[in-house]
């Protein structure tokens, strides 16, 4: 009951944070939110600081489940871009929660505690992405002058994630710049240049 309890209220404050900005998440709208007393909040959470790395953690589960959940694609490609389709935020549920991780981002600047979820986070994808290429079948090297480079796992798992994290903060705060089809093209594209003939 208390887990079930705790997922409530970060439900609640994810809401918060999503419609309104974290700046706008309390204990006491938090509370209202979710419908229960504010020592009922403070049961489970004895500090605002608390709270939010609970709540940054759950973000950061609940997407890493969701792309646990993906079934492979037909190619290395295929699967790696449906991968990461979800960190952009390409419908409204992701669109909600590309808004709260920002914000936790944000945050992590002043926060040592949410910096180092942030660092975690990061390094964690990092690593996974590093995996996932060097795990590719050899692929041919590319010709001379065809603008390809050279796989190089670590650093394409770094330019991919700065990519991908990019394309997100711009999504988010510049929607009409760059709509969710232009997001996903994008990314399409640099996949497609960083694996050719890897469908």
């Amino acid at each position: 009951m208390s887990e079930l309890r705790q997922m409530e209220l970060t439900d609640a404050l994810l809401r918060i944070a999503a419609d309104r900005g974290l700046d706008r998440v309390s204990v006491r709208e938090v509370a209202s939110a979710a419908g229960v007393s504010i020592g009922a909040v403070q049961y489970y959470f004895s500090t605002k600081d608390e709270m939010l790395a609970f709540a940054f953690r759950q973000v950061v589960d609940r997407t890493r489940a969701r792309v646990s959940a993906l079934k492979p694609a037909a190619g290395p490609r295929q699967t790696l871009a449906a991968t990461l389709r979800q960190l952009l935020p390409l419908d409204a549920r992701r669109l909600a929660e590309c808004r709260v991780y920002l914000a936790f981002a944000a945050r992590a600047t002043t926060s040592p505690t949410l910096a180092a979820i942030q660092n975690a986070t990061l390094t964690t994808i990092h690593e996974e992405l590093r995996q996932t290429l060097a795990s590719l079948p050899s692929l041919p090297s590319p010709p001379s002058g065809s603008g390809h480079p050279v796989l190089h796992p670590a650093r394409d798992a770094r330019l991919l994630l700065a990519l991908v994290d990019g394309l997100m903060f711009d999504a988010v705060t510049a929607p009409t710049a760059l709509p969710p089809a232009t997001a996903a093209k994008t990314l399409d594209l640099y996949l497609e240049r960083l694996l050719p003939g890897s469908d």
